[in-house]
Formats: C-alpha cells, sequence, structure tokens
C-alpha cells in the first residue's frame, strides 16, 4: 500500500433486506412488504486513488407464511471512495445486474431471474493497515421481473422500487 491506498478490498459481513409492497401489472399490492435477513459479500478493484469497479453478491432468506424463500444479488458497476489514507473512508456505488427470487414448500420450488440496481454507499474503519470495519452500507435497491409461465401458471410481471438494503462486516484491504 505504498499508494496511500489498496488496490483490492474484499467484504464480508451481514445484510438486512427490506422489500416494500411490490407493483404488479403497474398496480400496487398492499401489505406485500417483507423483511429478510442474510449475507453481502463484495470484491473491488481500485484503477485509480478514489476510482474503481465492484462486484457485489448477496443472499437473504426469510420464511413467509410457511414458504421457505430467498432472494440472491449479483451486480457490478463503478465505485468511488474518498480513500484519503485517514482512518474512516466512506464510498458510494452504481450497480447493475441480476436478481434471483425463489420459493419452496413441502418439496415443491420454484425460482425466477430478474434485472436489479442498486445505488448507495459506506463508511469503513481502519482497524488495522490492512483491515477495516464496514460500519454500514446502505443501498437503495430496484428490481423488476418479466411476465412468465411457470409450471403452467402465468405470472404477471412485476417489480419494487421502494427496497433497502442495509449491511455491515470485515474488509480485507490489498
Amino acid at each position: 500500500m505504498a499508494q496511500g491506498y489498496p488496490k483490492a478490498e474484499v467484504f464480508g459481513g451481514y445484510q438486512y433486506l427490506y422489500n416494500g409492497n411490490s407493483t404488479v401489472n403497474g398496480q400496487n399490492v398492499p401489505n406485500s412488504s417483507q423483511s429478510f435477513n442474510g449475507w453481502d459479500a463484495s470484491i473491488t478493484g481500485y484503477f485509480q486513488k478514489h476510482l474503481g469497479v465492484q462486484g457485489d453478491f448477496g443472499g437473504a432468506y426469510a420464511t413467509i407464511s410457511g414458504v421457505s424463500t430467498h432472494v440472491y444479488t449479483y451486480t457490478g458497476g463503478p465505485v468511488v471512495s474518498l480513500n484519503a489514507g485517514g482512518k474512516v473512508n466512506p464510498f458510494v456505488h452504481a450497480l447493475f445486474g441480476g436478481i434471483r427470487l425463489g420459493a419452496s414448500e413441502s418439496g415443491v420450488s420454484i425460482s425466477e431471474n430478474g434485472f436489479t440496481m442498486m445505488f448507495g454507499g459506506g463508511v469503513d474503519v481502519k482497524a488495522t493497515k490492512a483491515v477495516a470495519v464496514r460500519l454500514i452500507q446502505a443501498d437503495w435497491l430496484y428490481y423488476h421481473f418479466g411476465s412468465n409461465t411457470i409450471a403452467g401458471v402465468a405470472v404477471p410481471s412485476f417489480s419494487q422500487s421502494n427496497n433497502v438494503r442495509i449491511s455491515s462486516g470485515i474488509v480485507i484491504r490489498f
């Protein structure tokens, strides 16, 4: 780290995902919000002191009315970081990619893939030269699933834009 900033970072930690009410075929579905708990991991490479690219992967889980439900996200995009060499390092990012929503009950599983994007940022606090603590990362999350037929049943397109993901964990810096 002779350059005064890391060339790469690896993050791993806990995430809380709040999905607000769904919109199905343009209509709001009341009381369809849900909370999930899970994990978040990312890898970031910096090609300049303040500018890099990030890949982010997350998994969140909940049981809804007896149905085991999971949400996986896989996104990537630019990250801008202060990287001033001090103890506190704020950052912002814009991530785009995919989302996989799945559910299973009594041995029957279904899943659907869609588009997602996240905009947000966070604050890392340096613990040692190579380790930092991500105090908080907060992201606004949008996703959209197109209409599909699953097991002979027509599923309309649906999306959500009032979602929040909060993460915290450990950052290893190289």
